[in-house]
């Protein structure tokens, strides 16, 4: 926490159900805070009981560590030391009654995970929040989440996944050219490209998820 070069403040923005709770119990079950035999199922952020009553997590922040692996370069090189990050990730809602707090979110992180249903798609409140992130001019990841659903229930084949994938993509790239600000804007081009790894893929319920590198 001393080393301020390696604290990273991240958001977490998505549409409710697309199974942004269950990816964040298996994130805090990789930094050691809940035991992995209840992630998925613990939901750890709704303290509230009215959050648990109704299946809807409110605003909250949680920090977590990452030390990179000696094979990845690239984050021991941004860490400087070598010695890890510290990640204060910040839960938003995904129900559209709460968009206030997402407001509050976006305005104290450096970066966001965008989390879509690869099967659903975009959706009106993944939408409404990416034209915000994207006027605030944060820094964007896309997760492509539910792959379990696509591959082992719906047995997509290839063909059937790459299209559905390229079209949340697109849309994505979209909206940050229509409310972006450019390559001249305080972080630079955002434009996601699976290509560069600011897309992954994944599945929360099984714990899984690679980007193309």
């Amino acid at each position: 926490m001393d080393k301020k070069a390696n604290i990273r403040n991240m958001g977490v923005i998505t549409h409710v159900d697309h199974a942004k709770s269950t990816l964040m119990d298996f994130l805090m079950c990789k930094a050691g805070i809940i035991v992995s035999a209840r992630s998925g199922e613990t939901c750890f952020r709704n303290t509230r009981k009215d959050e648990q009553e109704c299946s809807i997590s409110k605003s909250m922040a949680i920090s977590l560590f990452y030390k990179p692996s000696e094979n990845n370069l690239n984050f021991i090189k941004q860490s400087r030391d070598g010695s890890g990050f510290l990640i204060n990730l910040i839960n938003s809602p995904g129900h559209v009654d709460f968009s206030s707090e997402v407001t509050a979110a976006l305005r104290v992180t450096d970066s966001t995970l965008v989390m879509v249903d690869c099967v659903s798609g975009m959706c009106v409140q993944t939408e409404t929040v990416l034209c915000q992130a994207v006027a605030e001019g944060i820094k964007l990841v896309l997760m492509m989440n539910k792959m379990d659903w696509a591959l082992l229930e719906l047995q997509q084949e290839p063909k059937e996944l790459y299209k559905p994938f390229q079209h949340i993509v697109e849309n994505i790239n979209v909206i940050i050219s229509t409310y972006g600000k450019g390559e001249s804007g305080p972080m630079g081009n955002i434009i996601t490209n699976p290509v560069l790894s600011t897309v992954g893929f994944g599945s929360g319920l099984h714990s899984w998820a690679f980007t193309l590198k």
